[in-house]
């Protein structure tokens, strides 16, 4: 079932998400549920905050990625066959020097901008079993990881911006909390009055 996602300004986009408990109910489902809505917004990932639920869930398909002649073939390779839930992940360490990248959001379409972030994360998650792992992951992953994880810290890659940027962006992010604004998936705004 594909969900609506929510847009920028809605408060549940900065909550500090909560853990998941081994008997959350229909967790599959709700995985299933998240990329089928990532999938039908042309995302490569989707956080719970992202369907207004503040629990410490995301999900990762990099392979649309694969195909980028800029990586090695070594990455290419890596992302053609990434897809993963991560349920309570905790990211261990970040590390090497920042690089930057465009970023975007599906909960604020329509805006762009480069971010910097460490190359590499030690991250430590649940599957959809709750079997723990320990993983390392560098490049692109790093970096959608890395985004998908600071939602679920309630914080936006908006948030990262100089104050200029910022500022330049300002109107239309509450333009987008106001829904003035092209998705062509659905969307869910916070400062838009429901119907009587």
């Amino acid at each position: 079932m594909i969900l609506p996602i929510v847009a920028y300004g809605d408060p549940v986009l900065r909550k500090k998400a909560v853990e998941i408990p081994q008997d959350y109910p229909e967790l599959k489902e709700l995985v299933a549920n998240m990329f089928e809505t990532m999938y039908g917004a042309s995302g490569v990932g989707l956080a719970a905050p992202q369907i207004g639920k503040a629990i410490r869930l995301f999900v990762v398909d990099a392979t649309p990625f694969a195909d980028d002649e800029d990586l090695s073939d070594e990455e290419q390779e890596r992302l053609k066959t990434f897809k993963k839930a991560f349920i309570n992940p905790q990211i261990l360490e970040e590390t090497g020097d920042e690089w930057a990248f465009s970023e975007g959001c599906l909960s604020i379409p329509g805006i762009n901008e480069d971010v910097f972030r460490c190359p590499n994360i030690k991250i430590k998650y649940q599957d959809e079993d709750f079997n723990e792992y320990v993983e390392e992951f560098d490049g692109l992953l790093a970096r959608v990881i890395q985004h998908e994880y600071d939602h679920i810290e309630g914080i936006l890659f908006t948030d990262k911006l100089s104050s200029l940027k910022k500022r330049i962006i300002k109107s239309k992010l509450a333009g987008i909390s106001k829904g003035k604004v092209n998705a062509d998936y659905r969307m869910r705004f916070p400062a838009v009055k429901k119907g009587r």
